[in-house]
């Protein structure tokens, strides 16, 4: 999934820094104003597995990371991207992070990464931690269900920086879902609906299916968080009054199960890549944990703001014209 997210300058010069320095252990990044930016600079005080004693103290229990750490020896490809989300992170931090994993690499340089590891606690990142991670790949222990959850955002990403593929069945990571012929029909109707229509899909993940949810007319920005479900995640398209085009909206509640979220997550781009296969014109995509955050004042908002920002694009008129 491609977020749109790039590095900064500063972080490019962060890195390389770290990559000629010898006194230098590792870089944080975060995300900020929808770029990659580095945060603070991790210095070296002994041996690689010594030097993640001190890590936990730049690390918070609901505020996601990126940590560039600098293995031993002088090896050009000797780096190790972690991206470490906690599980009281809010879910659009988790989504974002997630994400824009595979971009810090590419604009970093992918040669330069021997490893990209995902954590969500900091005591996996403690010198004990580490230890049963290198076990861990000796073994090539079997998944569990959360480490297989994150490997298949990991594989869609992957696939997905590959150009994706099409078709009646939806590759996700290593999940074929299984697609309804209603989702699709749903779907394509949305290309002559009127305002105020609304088409919620849901996965159902013991089958790995795709099902519609509900299709519904009429349904005014004000009522719209009160029809979706706040208890399980949902794709919903909605026909936002007054827009050309469809609205896609990604729910996840804090309180789905794992498997839930990670399928969800790793799924949702294929949901747009089908939806605009049949035709629909999307032009915008929120998301949120719950839809109560999508309220009419919200929505209004958002789309004053993306009226704000089309005026200050606008072509410049050629010089000598009125």
């Amino acid at each position: 999934m491609q977020s749109g997210i790039s590095a900064s300058k500063e972080l490019q010069d962060a890195f390389n820094n770290l990559v000629s320095s010898s006194s230098q252990r590792g870089l944080l990044a975060t995300i900020k104003n929808e770029t990659l930016v580095p945060l603070e600079t991790l210095q070296a005080s002994g041996e690689f597995h010594s030097d993640l004693s001190g890590l936990s103290q730049y690390l918070s229990k609901d505020e996601a990371r990126y940590i560039l750490l600098k293995q031993d020896g002088s090896a050009a490809d000797g780096y190790i991207a972690v991206t470490y989300v906690p599980d009281t992170a809010n879910v659009r931090q988790k989504m974002l992070f997630a994400s824009t994993r595979l971009t810090l690499v590419r604009e970093l340089g992918v040669e330069r990464f021997r490893e990209t590891v995902f954590c969500t606690t900091a005591e996996e990142l403690t010198p004990a931690g580490w230890d049963r991670h290198e076990k861990h790949n000796r073994l090539d222990a079997p998944l569990t269900e959360e480490e297989a959850g994150l490997k298949h955002i990991k594989d869609t990403e992957a696939l997905e920086s590959s150009g994706g593929t099409g078709g009646r069945s939806l590759p996700s990571a290593g999940i074929a879902l299984n697609l309804g012929d209603e989702v699709s029909d749903a779907l394509e109707s949305l290309k002559d609906s009127r305002e105020g229509s609304l088409v919620m899909i849901r996965i159902d993940v013991a089958s790995e299916t795709l099902h519609l949810d509900a299709s519904k007319q009429d349904v005014q920005p004000a009522n719209l968080s009160s029809e979706i479900s706040s208890s399980e995640p949902r794709y919903s398209f909605y026909n936002y009054p007054g827009q050309q085009g469809v609205v896609f909206m990604y729910s996840c509640p804090s309180k789905s199960k794992i498997k839930e979220r990670m399928v969800y997550a790793s799924s949702r781009s294929q949901l747009v890549t089908l939806a605009s296969n049949v035709g629909l014109n999307i032009t915008k995509r929120l998301e949120a944990s719950s839809p109560d955050e999508w309220s009419a004042s919200t929505l209004a908002e958002e789309f004053q703001e993306q009226k704000v920002e089309t005026k200050t694009f606008a072509r410049p008129k050629r010089p000598g014209r009125r």
